[in-house]
């Protein structure tokens, strides 16, 4: 269902455009603002709508599950809202479907704006063969994060940006304590983990130009049988039965687990509900350090009547001073923008200690092999390391034949 704002809220904001032509009305898609952050979208339209008095903005939502669906439909009927929201995935499917307006040439254009104002690795996410085919709007990521109460029971130092694979075995083979269900270690053997974990290694799933299958190199072997034998051999990470059909968020809150690789979206969650210090730092990796990075976008229809003005309210919503004011203090995902001042009041809540890491873990993102066909690139990779985790196939046979499986793809 279609929603206007008529509210004449004005929030400052230190990017100032000047207004463009009259009676534009401009429609937007977006699932991350609802259901929970409607009332800060609304208040994002009236403090641009005041900046730009000849151009209105309406809105849809749809949730997660029935977004993308829908906004397939549109664009195949050549009738897409004039801005949408895309997370990096589906970013690739719809720039490489030609479904996006090129906004280059908008930014160049546009006179005391430039793009220093995101993070750069983060924009860059939304470019491809040089242009630029949306603005970053928000990111997440992932880190390790660590109990602090079970480091100093077991006298073991913290975790440091120097850490390797090796440091953290040690530490986590002195805080596994079986007695008391206590485990040192914990990240999940699957997909989404994986293509990280290979990076740290040096190694990819795919070769940079993805014409060529990479996933059955050495350094990927060598990482598979790493996240299996933390399980089975050194026995310092919880295997399924172990974990008795809890989650691993779970078993961290419980005090049950000293080291955990999961996102930055949980931060609230344990700072409410974790009843002991905790902190968080830059995931140990072997050869190298690698982050997972997730981010939504925002793009401009190729077939907009009105790319000028779609570009300013993007501009507007992902850059801001008022969006990122707004999100910061509803906790609506995290903007990616340069300037630290303008996350401070993200960098100055108290728990966790060491918030910094979230940006500094963006230095050494990575981002998954996307390819036409990706859901069946994930089951397939998924599916062998399901039967390497259960021991039905070694690592070196399961990585050939998800290489068979993603070369069939391709």
């Amino acid at each position: 269902m279609l929603r206007r704002t008529f509210t004449g809220l004005l929030l400052a904001t230190a990017l100032v455009t000047p207004a463009l032509a009259e009676d534009v009305t401009i429609k937007y898609f977006t699932f991350s603002a609802a259901p929970n952050y409607l009332k800060e979208l609304d208040a994002t339209i009236a403090a641009f709508e005041a900046e730009h008095p000849g151009i209105k903005v309406e809105y849809e939502t749809a949730g997660w599950d029935a977004y993308f669906t829908k906004l397939q439909t549109v664009v195949a009927a050549r009738q897409a809202p004039d801005a949408f929201e895309l997370n990096y995935e589906n970013f690739v499917t719809y720039a490489d479907k030609g479904a996006l307006a090129d906004l280059t040439p908008l930014i160049a254009a546009d006179t005391g704006f430039s793009t220093d104002v995101y993070n750069p690795t983060a924009l860059a996410a939304f470019a491809q063969d040089g242009k630029q085919f949306g603005l970053v709007e928000s990111f997440s990521n992932v880190v390790l994060f660590y109990n602090k109460d079970l480091f100093d029971k077991a006298g073991v130092a913290y975790p440091t940006a120097d850490w390797t694979w090796t440091e953290e075995l040690e530490a986590a083979q002195k805080l596994t304590d079986p007695a008391n269900g206590i485990w040192g270690d914990f990240a999940p053997i699957q997909f989404w983990e994986f293509y990280k974990t290979i990076a740290q290694n040096g190694g990819s799933i795919l070769s940079p130009d993805k014409k060529t299958v990479t996933i059955d190199s050495p350094q990927n072997i060598e990482t598979l049988q790493w996240m299996i034998d933390k399980v089975n051999k050194y026995k310092v990470t919880p295997s399924d039965v172990d974990m008795a059909g809890q989650s691993s968020e779970d078993l961290f809150k419980a005090g049950k687990i000293a080291m955990l690789r999961t996102g930055i979206w949980l931060l609230g969650d344990f700072a409410a509900n974790a009843p002991f210090k905790w902190d968080i730092a830059l995931e140990p990796g072997k050869t190298q350090k690698a982050h997972h990075f997730f981010a939504n976008g925002v793009a401009v229809s190729a077939t907009s009547a009105h790319p000028a003005e779609a570009y300013q309210w993007i501009k507007f919503l992902t850059s801001s001073r008022a969006a990122v004011d707004l999100r910061i203090a509803a906790g609506w995902e995290l903007p990616a923008v340069s300037d630290a001042a303008s996350v401070q009041g993200y960098l100055d809540q108290p728990i966790p200690e060491s918030r910094e890491v979230v940006f500094q873990a963006l230095d050494t993102a990575v981002v998954p092999p996307v390819i036409g066909n990706w859901n069946q690139l994930t089951d397939a990779v998924g599916k062998e390391l399901e039967a390497a985790k259960l021991g039905q196939k070694t690592p070196e046979q399961a990585l050939k034949d998800a290489k068979v499986a993603i070369e069939a793809l391709l």
